[in-house]
């Protein structure tokens, strides 16, 4: 009996007996939401891969020191991550985090200011092959130590990594077609479990990858999109677009370029100024077809941030093309001829920008305006101020008088020119009368009745005197007259009304200081209205009130209330002037006068 316990003790405690029995534990990791929160907290919100890598980076370091998985001291040992080299987790962290980083070089290298150069293009397909080798190898990983669950992020995001490189690469458009087609796959299924919010990461990755494989589709020739279609599609947002972004963004310069072949002059108010750099042509070119979103018949559908959008990328071309065209002259030498023409364009170039800048200007007017009558809108942004919209007309004021001196200048001026300059300054006045109007408006806010009402009357005038100007050019912008119409009469309405409120706080104006005067009180306001938190301390209630409503806390009162106090009795000596006292003359010195002194009596 006994040496059968002792057979039994020793079977349990032999290793070998059980290591077939023993449950090999499955790693969980969700890659979607995991890597998302890393991108978005770390740089990819703004779209800036270099503090992303540098993330990824530091990330590595740590897994790696506190795994005790380092590469030797001194000399460099390489140590590779096997089957079963993956204990824990963040074995697989390791994996993941050092595609990430290769992957996020790339695209850094994808965003430089004119695009990577053949030798940086050759590097930047590297580090897409080294991500796509380390998202390989963690599908391969995960598929042994991972759950099901995570095993088909892995192959999704491995197939990911694969797209990617044969989209950069141009080549093999059906592989990187499938490739893509089967992460969406895995990402549409994913999406139907699970909570909210893994379910809204899926989709969202779905709607990304929809962009890229339809422009696989359009290389193939299995899609008959056209070339607006695709920019629109580039319009969509997301890590994962970049790529796709870059690469149509490469697409249409091309076009551009060949564009731009024939493409000779730039025409500007009657003048016509020869383009011979192909930089400033398609610098010019590409502003141009911007500008078309902006004036379209679809401009009026657009949002205002995505026009102000397009404003920024309209100017930065435009000055793509002034710094060409100064650099031209630079190296122009002494040809009196182009550099003349260099000047005439620089000019034309300049005045457009003006334009565009006071047509920015305007947008952004009429987005303050639409929320000056609101207190908060849909984004639960602050209403504006009328003290932002005269700060606004500032800047037009200021760019119409600029663009006019601008095309005022020279010596042989076309009828073209002049009629410019005319519509400039009537802009100005236009623009004056609307400064005025809500510089009364914030005067009237502060309660100052009467600097409202001469502010009023004064834009009144200038919108008047404005209207006529238009009515008698007859050719004037309809937008412009129709808005001064409409200021004409709220001048008049704010007139009557800040003239009316005037006469009606000068009436109650000594009841109201008969009012004030009568509440005057040592111990402070009435403490019925007030009640602080000493003072309800059996209620449980907040003494901050409600978060989403704006309200002073109700802790204590501050400053304290007047207290009265005991003093000291004032004494009045009344008595004194009541009291006769007796005559002190016989106790006086008398002064002793000798003979000569009489004589002078």
């Amino acid at each position: 009996m006994g040496k059968e316990t002792q057979a039994s003790t020793m079977e349990i405690d032999d290793p070998k007996s059980n290591a077939s029995d023993q449950i090999i534990p499955k790693f969980s990791i969700n890659v979607l939401q995991l890597l998302k929160s890393a991108q978005m907290q770390h740089g990819l919100r703004h779209g800036d891969y270099t503090r992303y890598r540098r993330y990824c980076t530091a990330r590595l370091r740590r897994l790696y020191k506190s795994l005790k998985f380092t590469h030797g001291r001194g000399k460099y040992s390489r140590r590779q991550i096997t089957e079963s080299t993956v204990t824990e987790v963040r074995f697989l962290h390791l994996v993941l985090y050092t595609a990430e980083r290769a992957w996020s070089h790339a695209m850094d290298k994808r965003q430089l200011p004119d695009g990577p150069n053949a030798r940086q293009r050759i590097y930047l397909i590297g580090r897409l092959r080294k991500a796509v080798k380390w998202a390989t190898l963690f599908a391969q990983l995960s598929a042994i130590k991972g759950d099901s669950r995570t095993s088909l992020e892995a192959e999704a995001y491995a197939s990911f990594m694969k797209g990617n490189l044969l989209f950069e690469q141009d080549q093999n458009w059906e592989t990187a077609l499938k490739n893509f087609k089967s992460a969406r796959a895995v990402y549409e299924e994913l999406g139907k479990y699970g909570d909210l919010e893994n379910q809204v990461l899926c989709r969202e990755r779905v709607e990304e990858l929809e962009p890229s494989i339809r422009y696989c589709l359009h290389k193939i020739g299995e899609s008959n999109l056209q070339a607006s279609e695709l920019l629109h599609i580039g319009e969509m947002e997301g890590p994962a677009l970049d790529l796709f972004k870059a690469k149509l963004e490469a697409v249409m310069a091309e076009t551009r370029s060949q564009q731009a072949a024939s493409m000779t002059e730039f025409h500007w108010l009657g003048h016509r100024f020869p383009i011979s750099n192909a930089k400033t042509r398609v610098a010019i070119l590409k502003a141009q077809e911007l500008e078309k979103d902006l004036h379209g018949p679809t401009a009026d559908s657009l949002p205002g941030e995505k026009r102000l959008a397009i404003f920024d990328k309209i100017f930065t071309a435009y000055h793509e093309a002034r710094s060409s065209i100064r650099s031209d002259l630079v190296s122009a030498g002494s040809s009196e001829n182009v550099k003349d023409d260099l000047n005439g364009l620089d000019k034309a170039v300049s005045a457009v920008l003006g334009q565009r800048t006071i047509e920015r200007n305007q947008l952004l007017v009429s987005i303050a305006k639409s929320k000056l009558t609101r207190q908060r809108d849909d984004k639960n942004e602050k209403a504006s101020k009328p003290e932002e919209l005269v700060r606004l007309y500032d800047l037009l004021l200021q760019n119409t008088a600029d663009l006019s001196d601008l095309v005022s200048s020279g010596r042989d001026r076309k009828p073209e020119e002049v009629a410019f300059a005319e519509d400039c300054e009537m802009k100005s006045l236009a623009f004056r009368a609307e400064r005025c109007f809500f510089l009364g408006k914030s005067y009237s806010l502060a309660g100052m009745r009467a600097e409202a009402y001469t502010l009023y009357c004064r834009a009144r005038s200038l919108a008047e005197n404005a209207l006529q100007k238009y009515q008698a050019t007859g050719d004037g912008d309809q937008t412009i007259v129709k808005e001064l119409k409409t200021l004409c009469e709220e001048c008049r309405s704010n007139i009557c009304i800040e003239h009316a409120t005037g006469i009606m706080e000068e009436l109650k104006a000594p009841e109201n200081l008969s009012k004030k005067i009568s509440d005057i009180s040592l111990s402070g306001p009435d403490k019925k209205l007030e009640k602080f938190l000493l003072e309800k301390l059996e209620n449980y209630e907040s003494a901050v009130g409600d978060s989403n409503v704006k309200s002073v806390p109700r802790i204590e009162a501050f400053p304290p209330a007047f207290q009265a106090i005991p003093r000291n009795p004032i004494v009045l000596d009344l008595a004194y002037n009541f009291i006769d006292f007796p005559s002190l003359e016989n106790r006086m010195k008398k002064d002793k006068k000798g003979f000569i002194s009489r004589l002078w009596r």
